[in-house]
């Protein structure tokens, strides 16, 4: 067999279940890729000959590239002055409706280049890249006009240019209500489905559609689905920030829609669920939101768990409700908060995160998938959810490079 690359003394946890073992742990392994492609996997005793280039990985472990599912990289300033208003004991949905929360950084985001976002948020993603991701999703939603979010979306795709990463973009024009349209909410939900979202998937800038459904801050369910009609005629899927704050129909809601996920659903009922999982929904967890904010009122893991929904867990780093570019400090507060066992975490960042972006062709190590790697100096894979701040990433392998 003829190969471009080989990665060799090394312990693979391949994610595809095997013999009772869900994280698919091969021993001493290795792997091959040709042409961006794993070619072969499997026990190192076992490789065929016909390697160009041989890397000894020295007894490291091999997961697939990790995936950040959920992110808002793109904006401009921050919340500070938010987090000590928290703290002092206003709530997340007080500050929004005197006039901060998601609009505050509504106003600084307009106020900067193209440019000036890229440079903001490159950093950012330069976290998540040490830390083992390859693939990152990035919402826009922090424009709520038109040029706004092109702009916020064409930035995104500027860092996938300068950086190493797969960058899937969702249009999230329908986060909020914009000042424009003060008491207006159902007018501006028509504007996004009429006028801003045909205009976005004219120039080819989303890959996807999300919303946030919320009776109170957000969007009603008949809002949502103007936006996600107007999505499904422009060809591009769905996703939807559901239930976070309350029970708003929001699981039920996605799964009519056949979304790609429901994310957050901290109070998604058992029925919407069930709905979910029948749908193929991939309900996404975001722990770093629920701890920041503190949130009381944790998702149901168990219902989901018995309809066998597929839980992907993300950063959703943003400046508001989760300041953290951390993909494996999710992990373990993932863990630790929802209870969620090793295999379940590490299935949230690799196999059903890749699952909620639609993605096929990674999420896993078997022939034919994307060779995106990461390599970590561990001695088994539960220590990826067992430490908290640290990084124990050595190296990144994405399409075969």
């Amino acid at each position: 067999m003829s190969f471009d690359r080989v990665w060799t003394d090394a312990h693979v946890a391949t994610m595809v279940a095997r013999d009772g073992d869900p994280l698919g742990i091969i021993e001493d392994g290795a792997i091959a890729a040709k042409d961006g492609r794993i070619a072969w996997v499997g026990r190192r005793r076992d490789l065929p000959d016909g390697a160009a280039i041989t890397t000894r990985c020295d007894g490291a472990w091999i997961l697939p590239g990790l995936i950040d599912c959920h992110t808002h990289l793109v904006f401009a300033g921050d919340r500070a002055r938010e987090f000590e208003l928290r703290l002092e004991g206003a709530s997340y949905e007080a500050i929004a409706k005197a006039g901060g929360g998601i609009l505050s950084t509504v106003r600084a985001t307009r106020a900067a280049t193209e440019e000036e976002l890229v440079a903001s948020a490159l950093p950012r993603l330069d976290e998540l890249l040490a830390q083992g991701v390859t693939t990152v999703e990035i919402k826009s939603g922090y424009g709520l006009d038109l040029g706004t979010e092109a702009q916020m979306l064409r930035a995104a795709r500027r860092m996938a240019a300068q950086r190493p990463v797969s960058v899937l973009t969702s249009l999230l024009a329908a986060h909020a209500v914009p000042p424009e349209y003060p008491g207006r909410r159902a007018d501006f939900a028509r504007h996004v489905a009429k006028d801003i979202l045909p205009a976005i998937a004219a120039e080819g800038l989303a890959d996807a559609v999300d919303a946030f459904t919320d009776s109170v801050i957000g969007f009603d369910a008949e809002e949502t689905s103007w936006v996600f009609d107007a999505a499904k005629a422009a060809g591009l899927p769905v996703k939807l920030h559901a239930d976070q704050l309350r029970d708003d129909g929001g699981a039920a809601l996605s799964a009519r829609y056949g979304a790609l996920s429901a994310d957050h659903i901290e109070y998604a009922n058992a029925e919407g669920i069930a709905a979910m999982a029948k749908a193929g929904t991939v309900g996404v967890l975001l722990p770093g939101a629920y701890y920041f904010i503190r949130e009381t009122h944790p998702p149901d893991i168990a219902a989901m768990r018995a309809a066998g929904l597929r839980m992907a867990l993300a950063t959703d780093c943003n400046p508001g409700s989760c300041p953290s570019p951390n993909l494996l400090l999710m992990l373990n507060l993932g863990c630790t908060l929802f209870r969620l066992t090793v295999a379940e975490a590490l299935a949230g960042v690799t196999t059903h995160a890749a699952a909620a972006l639609g993605l096929s062709d990674r999420g896993a190590l078997a022939p034919g998938l994307r060779c995106d790697l990461a390599l970590f100096a561990i001695s088994r894979p539960a220590e990826l959810c067992y430490w908290l701040g640290r990084n124990p990433c050595i190296g990144r392998v994405v399409v075969g490079q």
